[in-house]
């Protein structure tokens, strides 16, 4: 992956790190990551979409990874991410994309296709269908060991992280995440102690890949990644439309816990989301997880370029 470059961008009083990869006067991807990941999450993605001509950026979001830490992080919001965003395509001068978001990088997705609409020529989500930006409840029904009910209570995600380093949390949370379970804890244990340290990880996921993710959290923290998404889903935006008529994908992995979610399923299957996103296309991976872009690039690879050529004209 050295062909991909690193680089910092100023916006909104941080500097953000950017891995780009591509031509400057192709047609731009960006791809916007979910938690546990990171900008690399995308690796097999920016090399594909660039050998084909266009040009990748994969931002790490304010306080992920080498990206700067915002003064306040509890006050961080889905809002701020998109504001950055959208700071970050005009310091480059690019007036246009395609937006890649997976996990809750799919809510920054959302908001900026419905508050920018001009600047979007196309997205793709994978791990969590568009959602308008709406305060979420997925809790209702869960016990009270559900993981994101865990990790929105300051402190107590922060005290049971900080027993480990930050490599022993990343491949936790990517072994529970691969799973088709939801994460639930029971009352007199914490989520990490889900995990036995026997537990292998995925089969497609690497020593080496984990080692990347631990330094990246390493230099980060949580502390961010647990206020954006985990104690942001309450957030409320003044949205009059929230329809989004632009070229869509929806990458659904047949075997993600998330569609287990309360009300997840019926929200895809019962039209609501078809009628939010009118030229939306589901296509279904029947052995896909939660991280399907890295557990299946090759299938992920060729959708996501089927879709950018069949939207795009590269000159």
């Amino acid at each position: 992956m050295e062909e991909i470059e690193h680089k910092y961008i100023e916006v909104n009083g941080l500097k953000l790190h950017i891995a780009e990869i591509g031509s400057g006067s192709s047609p731009v991807v960006v791809f916007l990551h979910g938690f546990p990941e990171i900008w690399y999450s995308w690796r097999y993605q920016m090399l594909a979409v660039a050998k084909a001509g266009y040009r990748a950026i994969a931002p790490d979001f304010r306080g992920y990874g080498l990206s700067d830490q915002p003064t306040q992080p509890e006050k961080t919001t889905f809002l701020d991410l998109n504001n950055d965003l959208l700071a970050l395509l005009d310091a480059l001068n690019i007036s246009k994309v395609f937006l890649v978001g997976k996990d809750f990088g799919s809510f920054v997705v959302s908001y900026f296709s419905i508050l920018h609409k001009e600047r979007v020529s196309g997205f793709i989500v994978m791990g969590v269908p568009f959602l308008p930006p709406k305060p979420l409840e997925f809790k209702q029904g869960l016990p009270e060991g559900f993981y994101v009910s865990r990790f929105g209570v300051p402190g107590r995600a922060e005290a049971d992280f900080g027993r480990l380093d930050a490599k022993t949390v990343v491949r936790n949370v990517y072994i529970l995440f691969s799973r088709s379970e939801i994460p639930i804890a029971n009352e007199d244990q914490e989520i990490m102690d889900i995990v036995q340290p026997s537990t292998p990880l995925p089969p497609w996921f690497s020593e080496e890949d984990l080692t990347a993710y631990g330094a990246l959290y390493e230099n980060s923290g949580f502390r961010t990644a647990l206020q954006v998404p985990y104690r942001s889903l309450h957030e409320q935006v003044n949205i009059t439309d929230p329809t989004v008529h632009v070229p869509a994908l929806f990458i659904k992995g047949e075997k993600d816990y998330f569609l287990k979610f309360p009300g997840i399923e019926d929200y895809i299957s019962s039209g609501v989301l078809k009628s939010l996103v009118p030229n939306l296309q589901i296509v279904n991976l029947p052995e896909g997880t939660h991280f399907v872009q890295e557990q299946l690039p090759d299938e992920v690879n060729h959708l996501v370029l089927e879709f950018l050529t069949k939207n795009s004209k590269l000159q």
